[in-house]
């Protein structure tokens, strides 16, 4: 017989949730079913992983869903505001998760594009600590377009 000697990699470490806050505690246990557009939603999910290629409209904004966590699979990858924006347009009321590669700069913009909240890798929260997202979390004080707007 033989054993496998298993080691933790930064992948398995437990990412670290952030919102206005700060760094919290992640309070939401309900596992995510994978969202595919063609295949649409297992039955009787409450909660959606969705990637950043899919198309807006084809995510359920009913009341069934209670969260809808959207993948950011790099910083450069901006689809995801597009898709937190287009379901708070279309009424979605739940709980929006940014998980993967946001970075503290752009916490403001993932705010205001409607998500409640980010969720990143513990490697990434310990190359920008709390105080870089808390420098952020005013997001509604400092809203370029809204001074503009004058």
């Amino acid at each position: 017989a033989t054993t496998e000697i298993y080691t933790l990699s930064l992948h398995d470490a437990l990412p670290i949730l952030i919102n206005d806050q700060g760094f919290v505690a992640d309070d939401f246990a309900t596992p995510y079913a994978p969202f595919d557009a063609a295949e649409g939603v297992e039955a009787g999910a409450t909660a959606l992983d969705v990637p950043s290629d899919v198309q807006p409209e084809t995510i359920p904004v009913d009341g069934a869903i209670s969260m809808i966590r959207v993948a950011f699979p790099s910083s450069a990858d901006g689809r995801g505001f597009t898709i937190a924006r287009q379901l708070r347009l279309r009424g979605y009321t739940g709980r929006l998760r940014a998980h993967g590669h946001v970075i503290a700069d752009q916490y403001a913009m993932a705010r205001r594009s409607g998500f409640d909240e980010v969720e990143i890798p513990d490697d990434l929260a310990a190359r920008q600590p709390q105080d870089q997202w808390l420098a952020r979390a005013n997001w509604q004080e400092h809203n370029y377009q809204a001074r503009l707007r004058g």
